[in-house]
């Protein structure tokens, strides 16, 4: 069986999911949906999608869409997830990241989903790239001992001239932008995955931009002390890196989260020496669109539920309590 796939938004990360599509034999991209009609037209030639519509609900109603992928500014996903949920046309909608911009959403946009009977799901690409699977079994396998730390990076480096609000949604605060929203969710949901746990507290603070928070670093502490060390930001140089560290090895990630299309590798270093697990390029969307379709065929559950989406947004708003107050937060942590 073929899915049929719609697209709601046009932009990059639009893009990556319209070459996913081609990609995936069980998928087939037939729609898009956009607030410009130049954007649309654009989309719709390079990826050769007819249908193209200025109305979410006109696309639900006509194109019997099985999959709507959700790519359109992060302070509307609540809203369009909703209303995509609820529309009774679609088996599954998957929505980028962030899931919503607070928890309050996040459970709303889970009930709905729910309550229609689709399937809601969060798109964390890496949750996909045998690299990160691997490095889970890794320290599952006792590879590093007893795991202590996690402490990941995620820079970007763009230039101030280019981080203005009217340039770009990452940094107008009304459209959901912000370092948190767009790069530190990455680093958020890794060192949830691979404590299998949530935190139980939390310290943040921001460096302010325009408007969002340009550069963020976040402690999160989970039961016994462990640790997750977070450094994002739009404005240092590039960085994407993730440590695993126990008390008997550690691993690193050079480039854990872009790395479309490239080789990466795993360095696994302990008491015996250093070893490095390389791994051929993928790309993740891809992979990501294939197990949503395996999911929809089997009935397998997702890898990442909307119960994980509430706790990651409860986690997120924690990081922006934590940023206003200048005080740490309490959670009630736990495992997952």
């Amino acid at each position: 069986m073929r899915y049929r796939v719609g697209l709601i938004g046009t932009g990059g990360i639009a893009r990556a999911h319209g070459k996913a599509c081609q990609q995936v034999d069980r998928a087939e991209l037939v729609a898009v949906c956009d607030i410009s009609k130049d954007a649309l037209a654009n989309f719709g030639d390079q990826f050769g999608v007819e249908a193209q519509y200025l109305n979410l609900d006109d696309m639900l109603a006509r194109e019997n869409l099985d999959i709507v992928v959700i790519c359109n500014w992060g302070a509307y996903h609540a809203e369009t997830g909703i209303q995509a949920a609820r529309s009774g046309q679609v088996k599954a909608v998957l929505c980028e990241k962030p899931f919503t911009i607070n928890a309050a959403e996040a459970e709303a946009f889970a009930q709905a989903g729910k309550e229609s009977g689709v399937l809601v799901a969060e798109a964390f690409k890496f949750r996909y790239h045998p690299m990160h699977i691997k490095a889970k079994e890794l320290v599952a396998s006792g590879a590093v001992g007893e795991l202590l730390q996690v402490r990941s990076t995620f820079g970007t480096c763009v230039p101030s001239e280019k981080r203005r609000p009217e340039n770009n949604w990452r940094w107008n605060k009304e459209q959901g932008g912000g370092s948190i929203f767009d790069l530190a969710c990455y680093n958020i949901h890794h060192a949830r995955f691979i404590f299998g746990a949530e935190p139980e507290c939390i310290f943040a603070v921001k460096l302010p931009g325009v408007e969002v928070d340009d550069a963020s670093s976040i402690v999160m502490v989970f039961g016994g002390g462990r640790t997750a060390q977070i450094s994002v930001s739009f404005n240092a140089w590039q960085s994407q890196y993730a440590e695993i560290i126990g008390d008997q090895g550690m691993l690193r990630m050079d480039k854990a989260w872009n790395n479309e299309d490239q080789a990466v590798a795993i360095e696994q270093e302990t008491r015996d020496g250093k070893e490095v697990i390389e791994f051929e390029s993928v790309f993740q969307f891809a992979l990501q669109l294939e197990h949503l379709c395996e999911c929809l065929e089997t009935g397998a559950p997702h890898r990442i539920p909307p119960e994980d989406s509430i706790a990651q947004m409860r986690v997120i708003d924690a990081i922006y309590e934590s940023m206003a107050t200048g005080q740490s937060v309490e959670l009630a942590g736990g495992a997952k």
